[in-house]
């Protein structure tokens, strides 16, 4: 059934969170799909769009858009269709060309054109957006741990991961193990609460991932072009895109090598480039401060008119 099965109900004592100070917001994707977001800073100030990765919420980037909120930035965190609190597609269509048109209409319904930070999923929706649609405008685009050249093992590690458990968890414990076993590195945090926003009752009181399950037909292992994003078809939008581009890279990540990031680098030649050590796939989560301190640094080197925070404040991320 894909009704729209709120993860709010597990989230209330979040939003008191002192890291939660955006403002909820709405956006209306494909079809008029609603869209779940969250706006730090003045509406008025350049805008910031952050993409987060499959599987994930919009809650990864809340220290990042924090920081950014007070370096004068409007930073709007979004979940993707089927994702955190944002609809499920009654069709279960989510397809990157789905994806696409949501951003479309997210860019489009924006007072100005944005810069766009993209996590895995999110920087190859990003990618196909701005390189197949000239129109779209964008300031910069920062691509996380992401590219056209992914490595198979590690997709398959992560749909692997979210295709596990379909059956839901007894208690917060039996998910703390299951995100242990993946990422075995990353320390456990100290409470649950960013655990419990990724996670729905179900009416029987089990806890499931908050994504809607249809969202992993789409989600394969990037065999040649079947994959939910084609290879062919990200090369050919990658060699299209003028606009300033940040590719970051986590130092240990099993999905973006060294060989995938070089190969962008290639195809889009005015790119830079930064690799951010001891951090895996998951690089705003494992090195937040660094990973927020050289998107800052980038968009600053766009636009040095515009007045920052001084850079030693902006190593604060919580």
């Amino acid at each position: 059934m894909h009704h729209h099965d709120s993860p709010t109900t597990l989230d209330r004592s979040a939003s008191s969170s002192p890291t939660q100070t955006g403002r909820n917001i709405q956006f209306h994707g494909k079809g008029g799909l609603v869209l779940s977001a969250t706006r730090f800073g003045d509406p008025k100030s350049p805008q910031v769009l952050l993409l987060h990765g499959g599987g994930q919420t919009r809650h990864a980037w809340v220290h990042t858009a924090n920081v950014m909120a007070r370096a004068g930035y409007c930073a709007t965190t979004i979940d993707a269709r089927g994702h955190g609190e944002s609809q499920w597609c009654p069709k279960g269509d989510y397809s990157a060309t789905a994806l696409i048109s949501d951003l479309r209409s997210i860019i489009q319904s924006l007072p100005s054109s944005p810069y766009i930070v993209g996590a895995s999923m999110g920087g190859l929706t990003a990618m196909l957006a701005l390189g197949e649609e000239p129109s779209l405008t964008c300031q910069g685009l920062v691509l996380v741990d992401v590219a056209p050249r992914l490595e198979r093992n590690g997709v398959r590690r992560v749909i692997e991961f979210m295709r596990r458990h379909h059956d839901g968890f007894d208690s917060l414990e039996q998910v703390q193990d299951a995100v242990a076993a993946y990422n075995p590195a990353r320390k456990a945090p100290a409470n649950s609460q960013g655990l419990r926003r990724n996670l729905r009752q179900d009416a029987n009181g089990r806890l499931h991932w908050h994504w809607d399950p249809a969202f992993l037909d789409h989600a394969v292992i990037p065999e040649a072009d079947e994959s939910m994003f084609g290879r062919t078809r990200l090369n050919r939008a990658a060699k299209s895109l003028e606009l300033p581009i940040l590719l970051i890279r986590g130092h240990h990540s099993d999905v973006l090598s060294e060989e995938g990031a070089q190969e962008l680098l290639a195809l889009v030649p005015h790119a830079q480039y930064r690799v951010i050590n001891q951090a895996g796939h998951m690089v705003a989560g494992d090195r937040n401060s660094i990973f927020t301190g050289a998107v800052l640094d980038f968009l600053q080197r766009l636009n040095p008119k515009f007045i920052h925070i001084r850079s030693s404040d902006r190593r604060f991320t919580s």
